[in-house]
This record gives C-alpha cells, structure tokens and sequence, in this order.
C-alpha cells in the first residue's frame, strides 16, 4: 500500500511538471515590409544580460519556437544586429501554460529602434553573412567607453581596419587616413545623406559623442548603394529617441600644462593648429531623448560646447615687446532629431544640425613672434544641415526611401579684425621685419550651398533582393579670396623713427595709424579683384543590385553604379559620362561558424571643387598670358583644339607700383590696367580635355569565424588600385636636370633654368618678359603654367587580422588588430607637382601614409560593478622619409633652380629617391578609467579620467601634423644616419569629466 501511495504520489508530481511546461512561438518579420524573417537565429535568456539559455532559427514561414519552458517564468528575447535588421529585444514575456504566440519585429538598418523594439546590449558578436563589406563599427557603448579625446569621434576610427591616423595636408584636414590615401577623398554621411564640406573634402559638421548611435567605416568592396568615392565611407547614425526618457549632462576638461608633462613641441588642438604649455580645454553639455506622443513621435536633442583658452608670445626687443597674448576658440555643435510613425506604411525622420567653429590666431607665436593683435585674424566657421527622410512600403515587397537634405557651410579661413586697413610689415633700419600690423594680408571666404535629393527602392522577390535607387547633390560656391583690396605695405624705418614708435609705449596695441606718416615704402601691392567667383557643380548619380541568396549557404551580390560629375567638363565642352562600376561579391557559409567571402568593384569619385576653384582663382585672362598659352599650343604642349577664353578666367592678381607713398598707395581700380601686364610666378588654366572623375578597382578576400558567442575572428585581405588622382602639370617647365650623381651634382641658377623653358623667360631693368613670334615683349605672362590633370595613381595592398571578444560574464572584452599594409602613390593631395619636369614617375614612391605594420589593442575590463578600465594601444611602423638638400653645402636649397619644391622645404638630395628613408616605429598607450555611481532608478553619475600617451613617449611619426612641420623630410643623404625633429607625437595628458545620465 505504501509502495502504491509513493507510486501515485511520483506520477501526480511528474504530470504536474509536464503540465506546468510550455512553450513561445515566435514569429520574426520585418518591422519595415512586414515579410517574415527567414533563417535567422532568435535567443532566449532568463534575465536581462545573462547568457542565452536557448537559441532557434526561423523556419520558411519566420517562425522561431522554445519549448520545455516554466509556466509563469518571466523571459526575454532578442535577436542580434546584422547588416540587414537591428538588433533588438523583446521584454517581459511571461510563459503561460501551453503555447505562447509572440510577434516579433525588427527594424531594418534604416529605421531607428523606436516603441517598444529597444536596440539589445547583448554580449554575443555576429559574422557578416551577408557579403564582402570590408568595414569596421564602433557602437555608442564603445564610443562612451574609449580615451577620446574632446569626444571626437573620428579619434576613435583608427582601431578600425585599413584606417590610420593621417599626415594633414592642412591644419584642419581630415585626422584619417583610409586605404592609405589623404582624408579629403573620403565620402562622409550622416545617416546615409552627405557631410562634406565640398570645397574641399572634409566634414561638414563633426558630430560628438553624444548624438552617435554607432559610426561605420566602409573601406573595401561596399555595395553599389553606397558612393561618390574612389576610397572609404564614414556613416554617421544619429541617435533616436524611444518610449523611454534618457539624458545626460557633462563636464569635460583638459587641463592643460599643470598635469600633462612638458615638451619641447607644440601639439594640436581639435581643429589642427598648434598650441603649447598655455592651452586649456573645457567642453559642457546635454542630451535628451523620449517619447512626444507614446509609441508615434520621438525626439533626441544634444547640445556641446567647447572652450579652448591658449596662449602666444609677442616678443620684439627693439620695440621694447614682451607680452603674453591671449587668444581662444570656440565650437558649438547643436543637433535635433524627430522620428514620427505616420503608419506602419510610412515613417518620417527630421534631423537639424548647426555647428559653428571660431579659431583664433591672436598674434604673437608659441616661441614669440612679431605678428601683433592688430594683424590677427580667426577662423569663423558656420554650418546647418537639414534633413528630411522618407520610408515606407506599397504591398508586401516593396519598401524605399525618398529624402531630402539642405545644407550650408561657409568656410571663413582668415576674417581679420581689421578688415578694413592695410597690411604692414614693418622693418628695423637694417631691413629685418619687426612687426606686423594692420589687416592680417589675406582673404579665404567660402560659401557653399547644397541640396541633396536621394529616392531608393527595395524589391523581394523569392531569393532575390532587389535595390535601385538616383541621388542629385547640386552645390553652389561663391569665394571671396586673394589678398588685401586695401593693400599691403612694406615699409622701413629710420633709426629716429624706431625710437619715436618704441617710445610711443603702445605695446601690443601697435596699430598702423602709429607708424609715421613718412615711412619709407620699400614694396606695395594691392589685390586687382576684391570680389567673389564660384560656379554650381551637379552629382548625378543611380545603382541598381541584386542581393541574390543561391541557397542557405551562398549569397551572391552583383550591382552596378552610375555616376556623373558636370565640373568633370573643367575647360571643355564635354564631360565624363562613362562612369560606369560593376560591383560583385559572395558570400559563403561553411558552416554555423565560419564564412569565407570576396569581391570586386569599381568605384567613381566627385570631382573635387577646390580643383575647379583654384584654375579659376589663380589665372589670368590677359592678352599677354593668352598669346604666351598660344605659344604652347604651337609648340604641342597645349591642345591646339583648346578655347583660349573658355581656359582663363580674371582671377586673383596682387599689381605692384613703384614709389608709393605711405598709405597713398594707388587703389585696385587705379591699378586694373596692370592686369595687362602684371608678371606672375604661376599661373592656372583650365583643363581644355576636362577631366576624368578618379577610380579605383577593389579587390577583397576575407575569412571570419564566431569562435564562441562572445569571440569573433576577422581575416580580410585588400587591394585598391586607384586611378585619375590629381596631378599638376607644367606646360612651361625647365628641362630636366639630372641629380641622381651626388658626387657629379651641380646646382642650376633659375636664370638659367629659366631660359631652358618652352616659351623662355628672360628679365630686364623692368622685370621678366618673353619675346613672342613678331619679336613681340611680353610681360603680363608666368613663369609656370600649370594645368591640372587626372593622371595620378595610387595601390593599397593589406592583409587585416582581428580578434574581438565582447564584455562577457567574465567582466572581460577586448579588440586587437593587426594590419600589414604597403601604400604607393605619386601624388599625396590636389596640388602634387612633380619636382624635376613633370617626372611623375620618380614620384611614385611609399606614400606619406605608408605604414608597413599597424597593431591597435583595445581592453574593456570591469572588474567591479560600476567601474570600467580601458587600456589601448597604438603600435606603428615609422613613416617614410625623402632626403633633402642641405642649403649651407650647395649655397640653396633649390637645385635644378625651377624655383619649385611641392610639399617640401627643399629639392632631393642627390641621388635620393623619394621616400627612400623612414623613421623608427611609434607606440602609444592610453588609459580610460571610468566609475558610475547610481544614484536612484535610472539615475547614474559617472567620473571619468582619460591618460593620452601614458608612457610620455616621444614619437616621430604616426600622430596628425601637417606637412610643413613634420618629420618626413630630413636634411642630407640616407647615409648620415641624422634627423632632426621638428615635431613630435603629444606628451602625456591628461583630461577628467563627470557626467550625470539618466
């Protein structure tokens, strides 16, 4: 009887289990096409943050199903972020007896997580098994998580496959490099629409930390969705508000000299100008986002600013000077979001972004200088982007997109604070300037405004993935540049005078209207076009893909893309129509956790507007100049077909006159006839054959396995052949002159090298001339006339290795790469000039970018609740270096006397070559340390101290520095073993926050 009673008591225990199980059906589609999600891999777990307790993949019909559940368990769901769909999460499902049915929605990569579908912060990482994209992402999390500084973001992408940090070809260049090439030839977008300032080829409008989703770098074999770039793509995705109010507050410092460590260089602050022990940084700001209507209309705002405080020596003994000149800068990012569901057909997005961006240069120098705040002048930037988008669908396969975006941006480069009065340089009675004072001798002011029109669609049918879409991005550019309308003088004083103005005690108040009256004028010159000149340039551009899925294991893509580019017709009647880029790539499962995949494409880039801008700005449409272009024609130098007038344009021109009185010097009007005549060192004209857009073939071959749900191995192999970069001619250049005999060398006087040119140049009591054919003198003409062409090439092989691991139940995650990589170029920006007659050949050498070994380490570790440690590293090998000449052994440092050496302080050394030298590797350690407290719910406050260059090492390559002040040219041959540093990489330093959220 006992046995019986234990018998029955087993059962009604072992049914009652059985009974209390269930199980939750879930059926996966698309939030966007409302179609059912096939083969994809939906998790469950127990707990938010925990590991997946099951996992399923969906059926033909989208249907995912967990059995064997705990009646009345509360569960979650999610699903992992692919390049199709977001990730997302399902919350607080609560098992039921039998079955539950669950419909689960994900957003497509273009719909931001709004209502109750959350982006998930789940710890498993995913393989691409899509296609062959070779790009890198860094998430809000990571971004939040990283020493950045300033919360630059674009500080951050170097950890990313094929991007370095960059050489700047300017001050406030792009600071990366990707495939090795200068930063300007980078597409930068923001949610899908254009950021660039198309001037010249940097970001409109920076956008912090604070209102980036995640950051994606394209930079090999992207789909054909995707262009107006021979090189790499940086995609911006702002932030979304959702049902759930978020924020946050911050403080953000770099205190400056009195923690980092000293140095005997000056570093860069944000916007690439030097700075050194005076410099502090403050940044404030906040970030809201929530709900407007619940589960309908959504917004995300952020507001930073920064305040940069720097100061400069003004030092002139004999003017009895020696004062600290104050000066600041100040950048203000505001930005705005609205995400409205109208149904679930359609859904609209409102983005506005306003930046504005003041950079003083107050005067004075770091080490002292002679410029006084009367002569400063600042960069004045302003910028607004506008953005509308558009998605919705028409049936069950059919989705897209119709946007629009307008924006601005003016490029004020030099707005004086006395815009109005001479430019003056002042010198002692011996002939050395002491003093610079006045208006600050240039102008640079650019307006740029564009539209953007962009309508994509998206057809399912079966297998097959079909996309299409036409983009028109029209600009309009209007620059006002050259140099002082109001003129500018050099002007010499006597012993008396420098005594009387010394005396005058004004200091670094010093203005013109204190020189005398009586000055000696020893040069003046007067710019003869105070107005501005631009054009509109038109992008046109279309794609159609087919996203083809053979099977469950092998995706196939194959696209093709259309671009063209109006200002591609430059001095010409036609432009370059047939920019036709096939792109292709598979993608091939060899099982769950591992694929193999590659590719190929061609890819167009715009034409860069500055090109166009500088052949206007820097010509001449003199008779003189034409008939010295109709002397290159006869020679077969310039196209005989070429129109003269469509070639040449009334640009920028200072005329010089002869006996000008202190401030009584004739005025541009007075002077408009010496146009006519007015000798140039160089001149532009317009390509009269147009342009041919540049391009590159792509070539990817990768392997990726998912080692265990938290670790992913990455291997991508890459090669870019980019062509039609551009390059500067010279129609009138020297001959040649032979340098590869160091111990034979002799220097040439530009006299003579002159007189070696097509159409000579000889010079007389009344300056250069040249005698045309009818023993005509001709002296409006230049010395140099340059064209610009799209003849330059580039190659950018790498072999890219990563592991990465996600923060996991061990507390740990970690991003370490590898890249092995070789860059080759003959030109390095827009303005590349062969340095002996056109010899683009000899300038084929490692680019200025090269880096052979690249290593980046980047550890997440929270070893307590609440406190985040982050060590990085940054190992690279040294830059290549190009051996120049030594003016104390060959009297000058210009050897073939053509009075040109591009992009370095000197010609080549003899029998150099191109970067035929390099300097020793650099590593760099920084450290992140970050604690959050809760306060009450949501509510958290966080404090955090970033460590740049922890080590205080002193790198002579790989940190952003322009050009002029780096260390890639040195002085003498390869085999003196010498360099001397004239920069080095920042010191260590130092920069604390706090932060409230919520």
């Amino acid at each position: 009887m006992k046995k019986t009673l234990l018998l029955l008591t087993l059962v009604t225990v072992f049914c009652s289990g059985l009974l209390a199980q269930s199980s939750i059906q879930v059926k996966v589609s698309s939030l966007l096409e409302d179609l059912p999600i096939v083969d994809k891999w939906i998790y469950l777990n127990s707990a938010a943050g925990q590991q997946a307790v099951d996992s399923a993949r969906t059926d033909a019909k989208g249907m995912a199903i967990f059995a064997g559940l705990t009646m009345g368990k509360t569960y979650f769901i999610y699903s992992l972020d692919d390049k199709v769909y977001q990730a997302a999460m399902l919350s607080d499902i609560k098992a039921k007896e039998g079955a539950l049915d669950v419909n689960f929605n994900l957003p497509n990569q273009r719909i931001a997580s709004i209502g109750e579908i959350l982006i998930s912060s789940t710890s498993l990482v995913r393989m691409n098994t899509e296609n062959a994209a070779v790009s890198g992402q860094l998430k809000k999390d990571e971004l939040q998580r990283l020493p950045i500084e300033g919360r630059d973001v674009t500080r951050s992408l170097f950890r990313l496959p094929n991007v370095t940090v960059a050489i700047l070809g300017y001050a406030e260049g792009p600071n990366i490099s990707i495939n090795g090439l200068n930063g300007i030839f980078t597409n930068y977008l923001i949610d899908g629409m254009d950021n660039n300032e198309r001037f010249l080829g940097n970001m409109k409008f920076n956008t912090p930390v604070g209102f980036v989703e995640n950051i994606t770098v394209l930079t090999n074999n992207y789909s054909a969705e995707w262009g107006n770039t021979s090189n790499g793509i940086v995609n911006v995705l702002s932030r979304s508000g959702t049902n759930d109010w978020t924020g946050e507050a911050f403080y953000l410092t770099r205190p400056g000299s009195i923690v980092d460590a000293p140095s005997s260089f000056a570093t860069l602050d944000l916007y690439g100008n030097p700075v050194k022990d005076g410099f502090q940084r403050h940044q404030i700001g906040a970030s809201l986002g929530g709900p407007i209507t619940k589960d309908k209309t959504f917004f995300y705002f952020n507001l930073e600013q920064t305040y940069d405080f720097k100061d400069n020596l003004l030092n002139v003994a004999q003017l009895g000077v020696n004062e600290i000149v104050q000066g600041r800068n100040n950048f203000t990012y505001g930005s705005a979001k609205v995400d409205h569901i109208w149904s679930p057909n359609l859904r609209t997005s409102v983005r506005g972004q306003l930046g504005r961006f003041y950079n003083q240069r107050q005067g004075g120098g770091l080490e002292g200088g002679i410029l006084f705040p009367s002569a400063s002048s600042a960069q004045d930037n302003d910028t607004y982007l506008f953005a509308i988008k558009n998605q919705y669908k028409i049936g069950s396969k059919i989705s897209g997109e119709l946007n629009y975006q307008h924006s601005y941006f003016r490029w004020n480069y030099r707005q004086p604070v006395n815009e109005t009065t001479p430019s003056v340089t002042v010198q002692n009675p011996a002939g050395t300037a002491i003093a610079i004072v006045g208006q600050s001798g240039a102008i640079f002011d650019d307006f740029e405004y564009t539209h953007q029109v962009q309508n994509k669609w998206v057809y399912r049918q079966g297998k097959h993935l079909f996309k299409a879409g036409l983009e028109w991005i029209t600009s309009d550019f209007q620059l006002l540049g050259g140099g002082n309308p109001y003129g500018t003088y050099t002007v010499r004083l006597t012993d008396q005078q420098l005594t009387d103005l010394r005396n005058l005690g004004k200091g670094a108040n010093l203005n013109v209207q204190d020189l005398p009256t009586n000055v000696n004028v020893r040069t003046y010159d007067v710019e003869l076009r105070p107005t501005s000149f631009g054009a509109v340039q038109n992008v046109f551009s279309a794609y159609l893909e087919d996203q083809w899925s053979l099977n469950r294991r092998l995706n196939v893509s194959l696209g093709l893309r259309w671009d063209y580019d109006d200002l591609s017709k430059a001095g010409g009647t036609r432009g370059d129509f047939n920019n036709l880029g096939p792109r292709t790539s598979f993608n091939y499962k060899l099982d769950q956790r591992s694929v193999i995949r590659g590719g190929y494409g061609i890819y167009y880039d715009k034409i860069k507007y500055s090109v166009y801008s500088d052949n206007l700005q820097f010509s001449s449409n003199s008779a003189d100049f034409k008939k010295q272009l109709g002397m290159l024609q006869q020679l077969g130098l310039l196209s005989p077909d070429a129109d003269l007038n469509r070639v040449t344009f009334p640009g920028n021109i200072r005329a010089t006159a002869a006996n000008a009185a202190f401030l009584q010097g004739p005025n541009f009007e007075e002077l408009q006839a010496r146009r006519e005549e007015q000798f140039s060192n160089n001149l532009r004209i317009m390509n009269p054959n147009g342009f041919q857009n540049p391009y590159s073939h792509q070539y990817a071959l990768g392997y990726q396995r998912k080692l265990t749900d938290e670790q992913l191995f990455l291997f991508d192999a890459v090669h870019t052949r980019t062509n039609n970069l551009y390059i500067i001619r010279n129609l009138n250049a020297a001959s040649a002159w032979p340098s590869d005999n160091a111990a034979t060398f002799k220097v040439r006087t530009q006299a003579v090298a002159d007189l070696t040119r097509p159409v000579p140049i000889n010079r007389d009591a009344a300056g250069f001339y040249t005698v045309a054919p009818g023993n005509d003198t001709l002296r409006g003409i230049a010395r140099n006339v340059f064209v610009s062409e799209t003849a330059g090439i580039a190659r950018y092989t790498a072999l890219n290795f990563m592991l990465q691991k996600s923060i996991g139940d061990d507390k740990i995650g970690y991003r370490f790469l590898y890249t092995l990589s070789w860059t080759k170029s003959n030109t390095s920006s827009i303005n590349t000039r062969a340095q002996d007659a056109n010899d683009f050949e000899a300038e084929y050498a490692w680019d200025e970018n090269d880096r052979r070994h690249v290593m980046s380490a980047v550890i997440l570790y929270q070893p307590l609740k609440g406190l985040l440690i982050s060590p990085t590293a940054l190992i690279q090998s040294g830059q290549p270096v190009t051996r120049v000449a030594d003016a104390t052994v060959f009297g000058t440092t210009d050897l073939n006397g053509d009075g040109e050496s591009f992009g370095l302080p000197a010609d080549r050394w003899p029998g150099e070559p191109k970067s035929g030298d390099r300097l020793p590797g650099a590593t760099t350690f920084d450290l992140s340390i970050r604690y959050q407290l809760t306060l009450k719910g949501t509510q958290r406050i966080e404090f955090s101290s970033d460590i740049f260059n922890i080590l205080n090492a002193q790198n002579w390559s790989g940190y952003n520095t322009t050009r002029t002040v780096s260390n890639l040219s040195q002085i003498g041959p390869k085999s003196s073993n010498t360099y001397r540093l004239y920069s080095a990489s920042p010191p260590r330093q130092f920069q604390f926050g706090v932060r409230y959220l919520f």
